[in-house]
């Protein structure tokens, strides 16, 4: 069992042994408590104790019980609440509103130790108790709710987080800088009523006459009235959540006076980051939760490295730009390497590191230099629809980073599994990284992300055209070849992305179908909370143009256009015969090669309908022969997808983006043999 004594007190036991009579915060999470930089309340406790904070920690609270927060009793300066690692509704639900069966930041991954809207009801539940006690929230489910927003699982306009959950300050994004500031600044004396003026924060007042220079949204009554008006305030938010142009941006609640968001905080230096990640973390979950199965959660990341945060690859579906924002930052090597060091001394270290990466592993730098000075463009991408032409597209740091950390003694094999931006990759000239992540760190299967197959639907997206994908799986079977590696793409694939039609979704089961590949795992497009393309789905327009979109909203539609991409499974052929037929295309129900699915017998003898589908021996429908060795996008024997790696969609992991990616026979043998949730 490992040593609590380097852990965060978790009862008044643990605090009065380190003598201690008061907490200065205790920080309630929805998670269990796991002591490992990939989580977030264990970044911002290290943190704030490496600045003589005192910080307890109450995870997973009993919000039924009022006495549940009361363990340390009244903290010095304040309580500290977070959702978890994921929003708490994309952590309790599918996009198809079904109660998921596995809670990875739980105990044994047991469901139902969180409430749905954890910020919310914690800090209610605080409230019941300590009426005046200054709250403070932060994480993902309050950083993207920090705003009025949609709610996909009501279905409804919900005001700013800060309004429902009676907290007085929010903290947005990662949050280093700002919570320490937050936290001097009422060690100081400082009301919380009164603290105002801290970038990267969300506060509430009744009087706007301090705010200096405000940009001015419609007042939520107006965003309920008219989905427009939404978008149009979306966008704004949007355009506005870098650190060096972002203005200050105010909404109004009628009598409740009004919500006021700061501009971002500046990015971390090289040097700050090499900190954050260098305290005395256990790496691992608190032993009080080991009697109940561990948490699942920690297998993933456990011997990964996190290399970088920030993504300026823009896609719409993606929460990144309002929480990390689109400055990348990065850490030195010695950082890293020094954490490998470390890692390989852990008993249950077998020689695999699972991967060096972040949002998008391939990022290493800010996209151009003038990032660092004037901020990112408010109305550019860096790599929509071309890359830009003052793209640094350099792969030198990354691949000088992998070296290295192959050389490390006890290394036997250095995995890059959190995702490449294929089109990045294209955009450098010089292939050392492709030739080496070909030669040394994939493991049989490569990710990659092209989404979908129309360009039309990968327009909303934010992704390059399918032209630019098909180039860069071109060169990557062309280096395995040479190399006489028999590795393949995995190219991951999404469902019900608004512009996405019946045909579109047609067309996609088509290149699916001539490509030879069946995929295991389908992405339905997932509506969270503060993504381009979760606004496009309520308000039925871009709002980075006001035309109108294409959106996919009734539940059947969205299961056949998920079914089409997985059409050889029996269990969808009525969904997949329907979908044809809507789409006017039963030119693809017949027997011959470039069919999807047969036509059915009928046994009359019963009172329902019972297939009696013609198959060949495996129970699917025919492949393209012809195509039946392309080997790019094929799995592996097992059959089995490894994850992917961009937040807001379902089965993808919404933090730091990194996926389990679990193919590799060697890999496989030391993991712990729990599911990614």
């Amino acid at each position: 069992m490992t040593n609590t004594h380097n852990f965060l007190p978790v009862n008044k036991k643990d605090m009065i042994e380190r003598g201690w009579e008061q907490p200065d915060f205790v920080f309630i999470t929805g998670d269990a408590y796991v002591d490992h930089p990939s989580f977030g309340p264990a970044i911002i406790s290290r943190v704030l104790e490496a600045h003589g904070y005192k910080i307890c920690m109450i995870p997973q609270p009993d919000w039924k019980d009022d006495k549940s927060i009361d363990v340390f009793g009244r903290p010095r300066l304040g309580f500290l609440v977070s959702g978890g690692n994921m929003d708490s509704m994309v952590n309790h639900y599918t996009v198809s509103k079904k109660h998921r069966s596995m809670d990875s930041y739980s105990p044994g991954g047991k469901m139902g130790l969180r409430p749905d809207y954890a910020t919310v009801v914690y800090c209610n539940l605080i409230r019941r108790t300590y009426k005046d006690v200054p709250i403070i929230i932060g994480g993902i489910e309050a950083s993207l709710r920090r705003l009025a927003h949609y709610d996909y699982w009501s279905n409804k306009l919900k005001h700013s987080i800060l309004i429902d959950s009676q907290a007085d300050l929010l903290s947005y994004g990662m949050g280093e800088h700002s919570m320490v500031e937050i936290a001097d600044a009422l060690d100081s004396g400082i009301d919380v009523r009164d603290i105002t003026f801290i970038r990267g924060t969300v506060y509430k007042t009744k009087d706007l006459s301090c705010v200096e220079a405000p940009v001015i949204l419609p007042d939520y009554a107006a965003l309920q009235e008219d989905r427009l008006k939404y978008a149009e305030s979306f966008y704004t938010q949007y355009i506005n959540t870098d650190p060096y142009s972002g203005k200050v941006l105010v909404e109004g609640y009628g009598n409740r006076g009004y919500v006021v968001q700061n501009p971002a905080a500046y990015p971390l230096t090289q040097m700050e980051m090499d900190d954050v990640y260098g305290y005395d973390y256990m790496n691992t979950y608190h032993p009080m939760h080991e009697k109940d199965g561990g948490i699942p959660a920690i297998a993933e990341v456990k011997f990964s490295l996190a290399s970088n945060r920030g993504c300026f690859g823009g896609c719409s579906f993606c929460a990144l730009t309002f929480h990390q924002g689109r400055i990348v930052q990065t850490r030195s090597h010695e950082s890293i390497i020094e954490e490998a060091k470390h890692m390989t001394k852990d008993p249950e270290f077998k020689g695999y590191i699972h991967d060096v990466g972040g949002p998008t592993a391939n990022f290493r730098h800010p996209s151009c230099e003038k990032q660092m000075k004037y901020g990112v463009c408010q109305n550019k991408q860096c790599l929509f629809p071309k890359p830009c032409q003052n793209l640094n597209a350099s792969h030198k740091d990354y691949v000088e980073l992998l070296r290295k950390l192959r050389q490390i003694p006890g290394v036997k094999k250095v995995f890059v599994r959190s995702g490449i931006r294929f089109d990045y990759l294209l955009a450098d000239h010089d292939d050392t990284f492709l030739r080496e992540l070909c030669q040394y760190h994939v493991s049989g299967q490569l990710r990659v992300a092209p989404e979908h197959i129309s360009d039309n639907v990968l327009k909303y997206m934010g992704k390059p055209s399918n032209q630019v994908y098909e180039t860069f799986i071109k060169k990557y079977e062309k280096i395995n070849e040479q190399y006489g590696l028999k590795q393949y793409a995995v190219p991951y694939l999404m469902s019900s992305h608004p512009g996405s039609t019946l045909k579109d979704a047609v067309a996609l089961a088509e290149y699916i179908r001539d490509i030879g590949y069946m995929p295991e795992q389908v992405q339905d497009f997932y509506p969270t909370p503060s993504t381009i393309s979760t606004c496009m789905y309520y308000t039925g327009v871009d709002p980075r143009t006001m035309e109108p979109v294409y959106v996919a909203r009734d539940p059947h539609e969205k299961a056949m256009q998920r079914a089409l991409i997985q059409y050889r499974r029996p269990e969808n052929y009525d969904l997949v015969k329907e979908a044809l037929i809507k789409a006017g295309r039963t030119d693809l129900i017949g027997f011959e090669k470039h069919c999807l699915i047969t036509p059915r017998k009928m046994d009359r003898n019963t009172s329902g309908h019972k297939d009696v589908h013609k198959k060949n021996p495996s129970g699917q429908a025919t492949r393209n022969q012809n195509n039946k060795n392309s080997n790019h996008r094929k799995q592996d024997k097992s059959g089995k997808n490894s994850g992917s790696y961009k937040s807001g969609q379902d089965n993808r992991n919404s933090r730091t983006g990194k996926p389990a990616g679990q193919n590799d026979k060697k890999y496989q043998k030391q993991k712990t043999g729990k599911k990614k949730h």
